[in-house]
């Protein structure tokens, strides 16, 4: 019984001593790693884009004038000098009663200042031919020395004088029949164009062959000088508009490649950067943050028969490639931390964690360029937690 009781104790003594000697042993924390390897390593800036027409022709309104109702449709094909747009003269306004009536008393008055005026002009025509006629026979006297020369030369002025009233009256007649037919004109003109009626047209033509792209006036009416009356370009000549930060502008530079994705098609289309404006602009982000953007015009370099469906105005994700190099030394860059005013990272070696600091080159978000420290082929722990630390044993995951 004493036996039995001894080796009972003795028994639960050793498993308490083993179960804290298993406490004490370090547990093994699971990770996730990845393999330090060579490989091709970009940094690129991605942003939303729009495709614009290169060259946009605005086709406005040269006089002001009456457009007739334009029969093209967006996206129909032009011919360069071909007529495009017709506009009429202005139109007449209508005349409501009181104004009709006040044309009629008008066209009443300028013909009895007509009657008026060729009245007059025959009363002067016989004052001037009786002056013609006796300024004659005074110079058959005055030659023969019967009158004196005093009373020749009163009858040469007023020979002179009634002739120029008869010019002057002539004029008045002439002036008189303009007002006159004026005044009929207004009642003629006032509603509408007389039937059958052939106005003078000013045709408007295309200036270059390409396609309609937008119609700002499609219904007949009036228009005034310099109004844009529809747009003209040629949609397979097309660029790319993308406003990247300022930041990011200013790393870039004519010639830089790009890729276009997410713009419907299959293939990734490609092209090169342009022209960077040197001018800038704030824009509100999603988030209400105002940001300082610059628009960057890229150019298309892949086949057209790729893209030809593009129009203007359409939305892609343009990828601009700011440096890339086909074998760099790399790894995650979740696997960096800051420790001790550098880089860092833990090494797995026969299941425990060994911390190495590294120098770090350039970075892209997802992978970062190692230039000292390590090797390829290691292994590094990814995410690592707070409850890792130098010689901590894992297993990968």
């Amino acid at each position: 019984m004493i036996l039995r009781k001894y080796l009972g104790m003795t028994a639960g003594i050793a498993a308490i001593i083993l179960l804290i000697g298993i406490g004490f042993v370090p547990r093994l924390i699971i990770v996730d790693t990845a393999v330090v390897k060579r490989d091709i390593l970009m940094i690129t800036v991605e942003e939303e884009g729009k495709t614009r027409v290169i060259d946009r022709f605005a086709i406005s309104a040269p006089v002001d004038g009456f457009s007739r109702r334009i029969e093209l449709n967006v996206g129909d094909s032009v011919m360069r000098d071909q007529e495009i747009v017709y506009l009429e003269p202005l139109r007449s306004s209508v005349l409501d009663s009181r104004s009709r009536a006040e044309a009629e008393a008008r066209l009443a008055a300028a013909n009895a200042a007509l009657l008026a005026a060729e009245k007059n002009t025959r009363a002067a025509d016989a004052d001037a031919k009786y002056a013609s006629k006796e300024h004659e026979r005074l110079k058959r006297l005055y030659e023969v020395g019967t009158i004196s020369l005093e009373k020749f030369q009163l009858t040469e002025t007023n020979a002179r004088r009634t002739k120029a009233n008869l010019e002057s009256v002539e004029f008045s007649v002439e002036v008189a029949r303009f007002e006159t037919e004026a005044a009929e004109a207004a009642l003629r003109y006032s509603a509408a164009r007389e039937a059958g009626e052939i106005l003078e047209t000013v045709s408007i033509k295309a200036p270059v062959s390409g396609n309609v792209l937008k119609i700002y006036h499609e219904s007949e009416g009036v228009v005034s000088s310099g109004k844009i009356l529809l747009e003209i370009g040629d949609p397979l000549s097309l660029e790319v508009e993308v406003d990247v930060l300022s930041h990011d502008a200013v790393r870039m530079a004519p010639g830089t490649k790009v890729l276009f994705e997410r713009w419907g098609g299959s293939e990734t289309l490609e092209g090169v950067v342009r022209t960077i404006e040197p001018v800038g602009f704030t824009k509100v982000s999603a988030l209400g943050v105002e940001e300082q953007r610059v628009l960057v015009i890229a150019d298309i370099t892949s086949p057209v028969s790729l893209w030809q469906r593009l129009g203007d105005g359409y939305r892609v994700e343009a990828t601009f490639i700011i440096w890339q190099d086909e074998n760099i030394l790399q790894i995650p860059s979740s696997a960096l931390f800051r420790y001790a005013d550098s880089w860092a990272t833990f090494v797995v070696k026969d299941g425990e964690t060994l911390l190495k600091q590294v120098q770090v080159g350039s970075r892209n978000g997802l992978a970062a360029e190692i230039i000292s420290g390590l090797s390829e082929g290691e292994i590094v722990v990814t995410h690592p937690g707070d409850n890792i630390e130098d010689g901590s044993r894992v297993g990968e995951r």
